[in-house]
């Protein structure tokens, strides 16, 4: 079971590989940076909703993370493991600027308004 999925584990090892620094993303924006989050965001899918939701906010802010935040909006919804509140994420997606022919992103802007209550 990966760091993620566990649920003792995967706050903390959220906040440590990239919650804890994305303010120092969002500012420095460096290429290591950058190449870090893109990779905790793709695969952030089983941490809980509470927990990442900040981080998700935040990156949202740089537009070279928006392809990787579809990605774990995306694997949150679907992955097994994956934890998302679809009243939350719907906007979050609808602030990302992403090509319209984006594979998945007209289903899962549709399965999260399904979802709405």
């Amino acid at each position: 079971m990966d760091w993620f999925e566990d649920p003792s584990t995967s706050a903390m090892a959220f906040a440590e590989v990239l919650g804890n620094d994305i303010d120092r993303v969002v500012a420095e924006r460096s290429a290591a940076l950058l190449r870090r989050a893109r990779r905790v965001l793709e695969c952030s899918g089983p941490v809980r909703w509470a927990v990442k939701e900040p981080t998700y906010r935040t990156a949202a802010r740089v537009p070279a993370l928006h392809s990787a935040l579809f990605h774990g909006l995306r694997a949150s919804f679907h992955d097994v493991h994956g934890d998302l509140e679809p009243a939350a994420a719907l906007p979050l997606l609808d602030e990302l600027d992403l090509p319209t022919n984006t594979e998945y992103l007209a289903e899962l802007r549709h399965v999260l308004t399904a979802a709405q209550p």
